[in-house]
């Protein structure tokens, strides 16, 4: 997973320590201010939760509660989040803020955001940012609607394909009331911290790929279509495509002249994922294979193969 630089609390005090950082996800960090470290580090310290950048810590001075409070969710309009082994995906976030009339959530000092943990809330097996910081926009002198997002580098950010499975939602916000993280005077009691845990929760899928050909092409009516393909996922563990085995996919077929698909049969894919099958030919048009997804992956679908029948 990426880490940052973050705040630990030394003999009470509190001091930069850098952790290890992949040199491939420096520059993806670089954008998340240091200040919202600081706060998770300096409120951990107090031995309060701290969601999915808890750490632990000796001693330390708490921070002041922020009255703000997280609303309305949504990560990637409700959809999974598909990711396959090399590209980054990024996700729109959209939620709402509501916070006292005092409290100044446009303030240089303040940060807010929201972030997916899979696992204990005290303890996440992973976590996932975004490379951005939201923007907000006010409704009214306590109200605030956001639109952020969600980074996934798929070789930095996961541990294996045990990441394909529901992740929880947590979001925070810090008033830093002008205090310094750089200062050596330094005083995390002035910060205002808020943190929210149980905003709602979406699903990580390995993206999944299917093909299909059909031949021979053309063909005699009457004759013998082999229609072959292979059905192939992400994998997360070495971030490369193997065969999802023994999964049922259909095998669909539409007439030159009509725009829709009928099921023809469906057959399981092999202990490679290669699928193989065979039809008599009987007119013109077009074969496909179509895979309904599972929990972990998702649905897809080929292009039709036309064949024409002589």
């Amino acid at each position: 997973m990426r880490i940052r630089a973050t705040v630990a609390a030394l003999t009470g005090a509190l001091a930069l320590s850098a952790l290890v950082v992949p040199s491939a996800a420096t520059a993806a960090d670089a954008h998340h201010s240091a200040l919202s470290d600081v706060v998770r580090a300096a409120h951990a310290a107090s031995g309060a939760k701290t969601g999915a950048r808890s750490v632990g810590a000796a001693e330390a001075a708490e921070t002041a509660p922020l009255d703000l409070t997280f609303s309305k969710l949504s990560v990637n309009g409700g959809k999974p989040i598909v990711v396959g082994t090399t590209n980054t995906v990024t996700v729109p976030t959209t939620f709402t803020v509501t916070h006292a009339a005092d409290v100044d959530i446009f303030a240089d000092d303040f940060e807010l955001d929201v972030e997916l943990y899979r696992g204990s809330f005290d303890d996440p097996t992973n976590i996932l940012f975004g490379d951005v910081a939201p923007t907000c926009k006010t409704v009214s002198s306590t109200v605030a609607t956001c639109k952020g997002q969600i980074d996934v580098w798929p070789q930095i950010d996961f541990i294996g394909n045990a990441d394909a499975t529901t992740w929880k939602a947590v979001g925070f916000a810090a008033d830093f009331n002008g205090q310094d993280p750089s200062d050596p005077d330094f005083d995390p009691t002035q910060i205002q911290f808020a943190e929210q845990d149980g905003l709602g929760t979406t699903k990580l899928q390995r993206y999944s790929k299917l093909t299909v050909n059909a031949a021979p092409e053309p063909v005699k009516k009457g004759r013998t279509i082999t229609v072959t393909g292979k059905l192939t996922r992400a994998n997360w563990d070495d971030f490369a495509y193997h065969g999802y085995t023994v999964q049922p996919v259909k095998l669909q077929f539409r007439k030159k002249t009509s725009t829709a698909y009928t099921t023809v049969k469906t057959i399981k894919s092999s202990s490679t994922g290669a699928l193989k099958t065979t039809v008599t030919a009987s007119v013109d048009g077009y074969w496909r294979y179509s895979f309904a997804g599972t929990s972990t992956t998702p649905a897809v679908t080929t292009t039709g193969d036309y064949v024409d029948v002589q």
